[in-house]
């Protein structure tokens, strides 16, 4: 029996979305690297003429973090945020076939000690980012200039072949990817942990009702429990990392001190507190660079919710 035409109308667009992706990786990477940043930034420029849902949501999401910024202000934060989004996708493509040095070359990272010290220890590290900046390249730089494997947790796309072909590019950086498939990825991830490892979590959004309500820039909003849960179970570090560009080719990394896990009070009080200060550490690297967060979906509750005073 033939499926619906809705069905057959989803599957075409799901293969095209793999399609334009295999191209991306296969084309983009072939090109001159000032060809290969022209382009994305036209295509940034354009995207963002077009005044899409996921510019407008940009704008909107920004209105927050730099409250009182005027029309003109914000028009040109999410002309930037396009930008550099556009900026991690180039990158992105082109990942594979940067060398050792190269990717070296490209971040400059700030206490970086707090991680290699913790991971000395020997008791796991877990590190939170928000969706600032190229947290693949951080993850790059991790396995290649730090040569320290690491897990990490990725959301199942559509269609299965293009999640597929996230994993393989993740994979092919030195990342373990697991699917986000709840307690059996927890459980992995924990195991990790215990064995003195590394895991890294983009920390920053979470719409599940397992989400962990935090006060982000001044409004409601829902992050993961899972780093603070993580922490608490297995007693590894917990370190939140914040991204930025700047008018260079190398991106800036801060490592923020350890999140620790409270004295006293139930695990779901630990959780909440511990998120909460995840949270505030995200909200200092986006307050510095707004237009590097990458946040073109709704995320704080009242965008969620309806509220009592809208008609």
């Amino acid at each position: 029996m033939s499926g619906a035409p809705g069905d057959a109308s989803s599957g075409l667009r799901d293969r095209l979305a793999d399609g334009l992706y295999g191209l991306g990786w296969a084309a983009v990477k072939k090109l001159p690297e000032p060809a290969a940043r022209s382009l994305f930034r036209t295509i940034a420029d354009q995207a963002w003429k077009k005044r899409g849902k996921g510019v407008l949501r940009l704008e909107a999401n920004l209105a927050r973090v730099v409250p009182g910024a005027s029309e003109a202000r914000l028009a040109a934060l999410s002309r930037a945020g396009m930008r550099s989004y556009m900026r991690y996708w180039m990158e992105s493509f082109r990942l594979p076939t940067w060398s050792p040095d190269r990717i070296k070359a490209s971040i400059d990272v700030t206490d970086v000690h707090l991680l290699t010290d913790g991971l000395a220890t020997g008791r796991g590290v877990i590190l939170a980012l928000p969706h600032l900046g190229n947290w693949d390249l951080a993850g790059a730089w991790v396995t290649t200039d730090l040569k320290v494997p690491f897990t990490t947790v990725a959301e199942r796309l559509r269609p299965e072949s293009l999640y597929d072909r996230f994993v393989a590019y993740r994979e092919g950086l030195g990342m373990e990817v697991l699917p986000h498939s709840g307690g059996a990825a927890f459980g992995t991830l924990a195991r990790r942990l215990r064995a003195g490892g590394l895991v890294c979590l983009v920390a920053d959004r979470d719409l599940s009702a397992s989400g962990v309500e935090v006060t982000f820039f001044g409004d409601r909003a829902r992050m993961p429990a899972g780093p603070a849960l993580l922490a608490q179970q297995t007693g590894a570090l917990l370190l939140p990392v914040t991204l930025a560009y700047d008018d260079t080719p190398v991106m800036k990394a801060r490592v923020h001190p350890p999140v620790e896990v409270p004295g006293t009070g139930s695990r779901r009080e630990k959780t909440s507190s511990m998120t909460q200060a995840l949270a505030d550490a995200f909200a200092i690297g986006i307050a510095e660079h707004p237009e590097d967060w990458h946040m073109l979906q709704r995320l704080w509750s009242d965008d969620l919710e309806p509220r009592e005073d809208r008609p």
